[in-house]
């Protein structure tokens, strides 16, 4: 079950990605259709830097990268607990320490690869801006114009490389289900310095990546859902669903799933192993 989502950026972005004229980096971008054209790019982690990479390498006239941020993340938070003694014990930290490691992982931001960043400032017309978030942005003509400070830019096209959401309350599958779920603002309520509601919408998981009821004893049938996602991240710690978190987290979803169903058909198997000898 997959319930991240695309990060909203407002209602004037959301506007402006349904137009021709701007994509998020999750849909499939013609970038032979740019060349010749002045691309902007919201964003700075990797799949931003491998769209103006791609867009550079077929041929546009000018790429501007526009990062919220006063420098570029060049530290992996995450990976720095990328070791077995780490992730295989992780999910049994007390809730503060994994709430705080979450909140430093959002804090420091995503770093992209070297290789990512090196691939597009191989080119003159590649331009970063720090410090630039987007202010507003409306069609002008064929054009988007993006306000960034006191500044105003037109571009031919924008992407969007802004990362995800993760809100299980807003997935359409999920919408009878959503008040039933036990999401980390339930569960634990963070110190003053400490809070971000981005973090509260993550659902808190069990061991098996199974949801959990908000309230107990209501909702039995959300253990059979389990979720192997980015939504796991504050529950699990690293990125769920990256190849580091595949050795820990599959087997113990898969033994979970074999252990429901097991005993779920225990008088199935009972009834039959009787058959088989009597």
């Amino acid at each position: 079950m997959v319930h991240t989502n695309p990060k909203s950026l407002s209602d004037w972005q959301l506007s402006i990605t349904r137009s021709s004229e701007s994509k998020p980096t999750n849909k499939n971008l013609d970038f032979k259709a740019l060349r010749g054209k002045t691309v902007a790019v919201l964003g700075a982690a990797a799949s931003a830097f491998d769209a103006a990479g791609v867009a550079l390498e077929s041929g546009d006239k000018a790429v501007h990268l526009f990062v919220r941020r006063s420098a570029i993340a060049s530290l992996s938070v995450l990976r720095i607990r990328d070791y077995p003694g780490a992730y295989d014990n992780y999910p049994q930290l007390p809730d503060a320490a994994r709430w705080f490691q979450a909140w430093r992982f959002h804090q420091a931001g995503t770093a992209p690869s070297p290789n990512s960043i090196e691939r597009a400032i191989a080119f003159p017309n590649f331009h970063i801006h720090l410090s630039a978030p987007w202010k507003s942005a409306r069609k002008l003509g064929d054009r988007i114009a993006i306000q960034v400070n006191d500044d105003v830019f037109e571009f031919d096209f924008a992407i969007a490389g802004t990362g995800y959401f993760v809100d299980p309350t807003k997935r359409p599958e999920l919408a009878d289900l959503q008040e039933q779920i036990a999401l980390w603002r339930d569960r634990y309520e963070p110190p003053e310095g400490l809070r971000d509601d981005s973090l509260g919408a993550h659902p808190y998981l069990g061991s098996a990546h199974e949801y959990q009821e908000k309230v107990p004893g209501t909702a039995p049938y959300l253990k059979d859902i389990h979720v192997f996602n980015p939504a796991g991240l504050v529950s699990f710690g690293l990125p769920v669903g990256d190849i580091h978190s595949i050795r820990r987290d599959v087997p113990a979803i898969v033994s979970r799933i074999s252990h429901d169903l097991f005993f779920k058909d225990w008088a199935h198997h009972e009834a039959s192993n009787i058959t088989v000898f009597s």
